[in-house]
């Protein structure tokens, strides 16, 4: 039975408006982003499909399009429409942080790393550059791979918090592995990072651990 024939209350669009996207399922978020299913297949039944054919949201995020498409009715277009939403929701974040809620919301800056990192599958580090209100100048990836004291270069944090004129520093970088918990080489980066950026007067706000939807924050656990 198509949407259109349910009942106005079970209706995933109506019920958003009259309730809040909250209400909603991942189904029905997905089947009010898709509008229409396929030949058999509502969009909520197409929206639990894709909910259950990548594992979760972050595994549809992440996906590649030759991997998005191989679910009928999905294709280019949607991908394509999907980054699109990713990315508007990163730049709203990116918008809040530029006007300096970045200490006070610590909320704010785990989204939107969790949306910058929690989907990639190689290794990410990137450095939140910030001014003397805590305010966003930009965030910027400075290594790819595995998190080693070896491949994290302690002067080209420093070189690049000079050249923005940042006043301090969140560190942030993702464990595709699935858990947040640091390692050694991470606590060891950690501190290298800090003692380079302190001969600068360069502070180290924290040092946030990404892996999916779950983060580790150095700081909050009293680890810098």
């Amino acid at each position: 039975m198509a949407i259109t024939d349910w009942p106005e209350d079970q209706r995933p669009r109506e019920r958003l408006i009259k309730h809040g996207a909250a209400a909603l399922s991942d189904a029905e978020l997905l089947a009010v982003f898709l509008r229409v299913g396929v030949a058999g297949k509502s969009a909520v039944d197409l929206g639990r499909e894709m909910v259950a054919h990548f594992g979760s949201l972050n595994g549809l995020f992440s996906t590649s399009l030759s991997d998005f498409a191989k679910i009928n009715g999905l294709g280019p277009a949607k991908y394509a429409q999907l980054q699109a939403v990713l990315e508007l929701a990163r730049r709203a974040l990116t918008e809040e942080m530029e006007q300096g809620v970045t200490l006070s919301s610590p909320q704010t800056v785990t989204q939107y790393l969790k949306l910058l990192l929690g989907n990639r599958h190689h290794e990410s580090f990137a450095v939140l550059f910030l001014d003397v209100k805590n305010r966003l100048i930009l965030c910027e990836e400075l290594f790819r791979g595995t998190l080693t004291s070896a491949s994290v270069y302690p002067r080209e944090v420093v070189k690049a918090a000079l050249a923005h004129n940042a006043a301090s520093v969140i560190l942030a970088h993702n464990h595709p592995s699935g858990t947040p918990d640091p390692s050694q080489a991470d606590h060891a980066v950690t501190q290298s990072l800090k003692q380079a950026l302190a001969l600068v007067d360069v502070r180290v706000l924290d040092h946030i651990v990404v892996a999916g939807t779950r983060v580790h924050s150095f700081a909050e656990h009293g680890e810098l």
